[in-house]
């Protein structure tokens, strides 16, 4: 079997719940995954939207997750260290807040969502509150495993 990252609440390329977003309840979705690398020591996730009119917009940075965690409950608390969030560690959104921030696009088209779930060879060194690209350049190197899902959302 292939490392693969799913969610109960939306499937791969379909439409992300209201609920999830800044026009619900702006809570992550639950996420489980399986069949990670042999030797996975911990767990990073980043939730970005490429569509954002300006690049890249990141949502979500979660690190330094427990090896033995086969996924993330629905509403991980905002905080640098949730105490629902399989021991790891909570970066900085583009929102300016530490957390996960919800799909919140400007009208038009659907954007899309990618949460990608990485597989680490050893915790890394990072202390809360890191940005995306802290956690891409201290994951160089030790990446066993890397797996995607990816939601949509249009504002109604």
């Amino acid at each position: 079997m292939a490392f693969s990252l799913t969610s109960d609440a939306f499937t791969d390329g379909e439409s992300i719940p209201a609920r999830f977003t800044c026009d619900g309840d702006d809570v992550s979705p639950a996420l489980k995954w399986q069949d990670a690398p042999e030797g996975t020591q911990s767990f990073a996730l980043v939730m970005d939207d490429p569509d954002a009119p300006g690049g890249t917009y990141t949502h979500w940075v979660i690190y330094n997750i427990r090896p033995q965690a086969g996924g993330l409950p629905e509403g991980v608390e905002k905080g640098e260290r949730p105490a629902n969030g399989e021991s790891g560690m909570q970066g900085q959104n583009d929102f300016g807040d530490t957390g996960y921030g919800g799909p919140c696009p400007p009208g038009g088209n659907p954007h899309h969502y990618n949460f990608r779930l990485y597989a680490l060879d050893g915790v890394l060194k990072l202390q809360p509150g890191a940005s995306k690209d802290d956690l891409l350049n201290t994951m160089e190197g030790r990446i066993l495993g890397e797996t995607i899902l990816t939601g949509t959302y249009k504002r109604r």
